[in-house]
């Protein structure tokens, strides 16, 4: 059977640390259309939809290729998760083409660093170890939390791993951090549990630089720094 997949790509237009942080400039482009641009020369979907509750967002995202047919109707505040925009989305979807999906691809505007071949690669794991449920992850590299601390008022600091302080780091087991890039579920298993989290989830790792999710201005910077496609025009 041909696995039938929807990208959705969720884009609120309320963010607070980086106002219009979806459509804000990026190498020259608004930060979503990079992730347009990656879902559409994956050639694996047959919808990327763009959910949003701001129509100066979806004007945008029509503009370079996705499809904005509705806008969100909830789910759009400071406190719903991502993954109860992105099971919105999917049953508006399913409702307004009358068409139903064997696989949903969730890819964060926030992430435009994360290519094609970074979502090919994460579908064909997925769906080759027949999964219901995959997240991205990165491995932790310099920032090694290993060597985490709170610091009080005084400055002292209380080591929150103290047992790893006499170790080398090459000793310890490596940790990994889920990034938005590319969260892949089941269309069943996200409908029946509301949430990529569900039963059996997986985490799959993507290199950092692709796993890069900006949230305020200091990521914005970083990212800015890294090389990105420069061959994509509107």
């Amino acid at each position: 059977m041909v696995n039938r997949r929807i990208a959705i790509i969720p884009a609120r237009g309320g963010s607070k640390r980086i106002p219009k942080k979806n459509i804000t400039d990026f190498n020259g482009l608004p930060m979503i259309a990079w992730t347009i641009k990656a879902a559409e020369e994956s050639k694996l979907f047959d919808r990327i939809l763009v959910s949003t509750d701001d129509t100066e967002i979806a004007e945008i995202s029509k503009q370079f290729g996705a499809e904005v047919p509705f806008l969100r109707n909830s789910f759009a505040d400071d406190y719903s998760t991502v993954s109860e925009a992105t099971t919105l989305a999917l049953q508006q979807a399913m409702e307004y083409w009358n068409e139903k999906y064997n696989v949903v691809v969730q890819l964060m505007a926030n992430c435009p660093l994360r290519n094609s071949a970074d979502i090919q690669s994460l579908v064909s794991i997925f769906e080759a170890k027949k999964r219901t449920a995959q997240i991205s992850c990165f491995e932790y590299g310099w920032m090694n939390p290993w060597w985490a601390a709170t610091i009080n008022d005084t400055g002292k600091p209380t080591q929150v791993f103290s047992e790893t302080l006499s170790q080398r780091s090459q000793d310890l087991p490596k940790l990994y951090c889920p990034t938005g890039a590319i969260w892949i579920s089941t269309v069943k298993a996200l409908l029946a549990h509301q949430t990529f989290y569900s039963a059996g989830y997986t985490f799959e790792p993507i290199s950092l630089k692709s796993a890069m999710d900006i949230d305020d201005y200091e990521d914005l910077e970083i990212a800015n720094a890294l090389d990105v496609d420069s061959d994509y025009s509107s």
